[in-house]
């Protein structure tokens, strides 16, 4: 069935009608803009005696009251709003009754005229002559703003009683809810910040393939497509990490990527299928240059969205220009749970001293996954300030270097704020048979279905054999960093598109 258009929706098509029977172009081709909102309020403000200051003004009608001969209006850019002050004299009879009868809330428009201040004190556009841009069918979600005595916005009630259809439909939430747009232009600055630093670094921004014919460089489970031309099953990639060694390789020392990751798994508050990553590797770096640095480049990041270093998030609050603490992870899982790990160094032993304070122990759990089993039920979500968790498993980290001395050890950290794990980063494994053994041993620990087991890249393997530069590597999720710095509990508030079930799903 096509779409049949409710009451509301009919008025509309009626007046559309109307206006091409008397007509007046509802979607005309051709616009004219001399200022945006706030620059015709500013250019009032620096000229508040000249009564002469001409603009042209575009944007949604956003309210209007109609006074009989007089009719308020306000018009809303991308950069505020400005008032729309139209007497039926100034713009004549005609264009003031097709201004009243047969516009609506949501409708673009253009207004031309001299700028000055109501008897209430506020900029406005006195109209000389307006025109319709753009005819709404549909009615936008109404949404009620209280005011103080002053004008004052003091609290918004949204207009989706589903939060979820804020979600599908995010260009009606964008258009009536200005916090939602603010989420998505810090986002921006965010993503802008982090490039800006990077470069400033002297890191080469790269792009590597999303279609690969082997995925690698996390722990997921792939997304499977066929290329038909080829006859070659391909994966959309789960992490940038093993093209952008390959290039250190190549005599790139320093390179970055910032883009899409995807990963066929659950969603969550913090997960979603395709999510956003930077991504970057550093010769002649360990795990402690990189996470000096990261430390700096969330702080810049953090002052070029919000203008400060300090945080909100929920109830808590928390200063990213303090020093940022670090801890291993065995001395974060023993202060938690009270089990130091290397008293049972092997998985069945672990596994029983975890039963017997009731810990999540899977029986076919590997040592180095129930050591991460630990660590997220006991120790991820009391990380509310800024830390780094250094010094993984080996088994469940088959990429980074071990730490001098220690077998059951890798040299990685990952980075928490606020209960949530925001980043990972290796000293990066160099050695190609060194490598190659961990990928034999993932092979024989873990099922060929189980989202640990890692594929053997046998060209990967040939870049390290021609000698790879001693590294640090690092990637973060541009979607958390938002949520951070947003103060946003759901990643689903910081994606313009989040993906959700079909409605006819349980």
């Amino acid at each position: 069935m096509g779409w049949q258009p409710n009451r509301l929706e009919q008025q509309r098509l009626d007046k559309l009608e109307k206006l091409n029977e008397a007509g007046i172009e509802a979607y005309p081709t051709q616009v004219e803009r001399t200022h945006s909102t706030a620059a015709a309020i500013e250019a009032f403000e620096d000229d508040p005696d000249n009564d002469q200051i001409l603009v042209t003004v575009v944007g949604r009608l956003v309210s209007f009251r109609d006074k009989g001969k007089l009719v308020f209006a306000h018009v809303e850019d991308g950069f505020g709003r400005v008032q729309l002050f139209v007497r039926r004299d100034n713009v004549g009879e005609d264009s003031h009754r097709v201004l009243k009868k047969l516009t609506d809330l949501g409708d673009f428009v253009q207004a031309t005229g001299t700028v000055f201040r109501t008897r209430t004190g506020e900029v406005s556009v006195l109209v000389q002559a307006w025109k319709l841009l753009s005819k709404a069918v549909t009615p936008l979600p109404v949404v009620k703003e209280v005011r103080d005595d002053e004008g004052n916005i003091v609290s918004r009630h949204n207009a989706f009683a589903n939060v979820e259809d804020r979600y599908r439909q995010r260009y009606a939430d964008l258009a009536v809810n200005p916090d939602v747009r603010d989420v998505f232009i810090k986002r921006a600055k965010l993503v802008s910040a982090l490039r800006r630093f990077m470069d400033d670094a002297d890191f080469l921004e790269v792009e590597t393939p999303i279609l690969q014919p082997i995925y690698g460089g996390a722990a997921a489970r792939p997304f499977t497509t066929h290329h038909n031309q080829l006859h070659q099953d391909l994966y959309l990639r789960i992490s940038f990490e093993l093209y952008l060694k390959r290039l250190l390789v190549g005599g790139l020392e320093r390179v970055y990527e910032i883009g899409r990751d995807f990963r066929n798994e659950g969603v969550s508050y913090k997960h979603n299928p395709e999510f956003t990553q930077l991504e970057f590797y550093a010769a002649y770096w360990d795990y402690n240059d990189v996470a000096n640095f990261v430390e700096a480049m969330v702080r810049d990041a953090a002052l070029a969205v919000n203008g400060t270093t300090v945080v909100h998030f929920g109830e808590h609050t928390m200063d990213l220009g303090d020093p940022w603490r670090k801890v291993t992870m065995r001395d974060a899982i023993a202060e938690m749970s009270g089990i130091d790990y290397m008293d049972y160094t092997d998985a069945d032993s672990l596994r029983g001293r975890m039963r017997e304070i009731g810990a999540n122990a899977p029986s076919d759990a590997t040592w180095g996954r129930l050591i991460d089993n630990l660590f997220g039920d006991y120790v991820e979500p009391k990380l509310i300030k800024p830390t780094f968790i250094m010094d993984y498993p080996r088994d469940i980290s088959p990429l980074a270097k071990r730490k001098p001395g220690d077998d059951f050890h890798v040299e990685r950290f990952e980075y928490f704020i606020a209960g949530m794990e925001m980043g990972n980063a290796f000293t990066e494994l160099n050695d190609p048979i060194d490598q190659r053994g961990r990928f034999e041993d993932m092979q024989r620990l873990y099922a060929a279905d189980d989202d640990e087991a890692h594929p053997i890249d046998e060209d990967y393997l040939k870049a390290m054999s021609y000698g790879m530069p001693p590294n640090g590597g690092f990637g973060t999720g541009i979607d958390r960093l938002t949520m951070l710095l947003a103060n946003k509990p759901s990643i689903r508030e910081v994606l313009l598109f989040p993906h959700l079930r079909d409605r006819g799903d349980a």
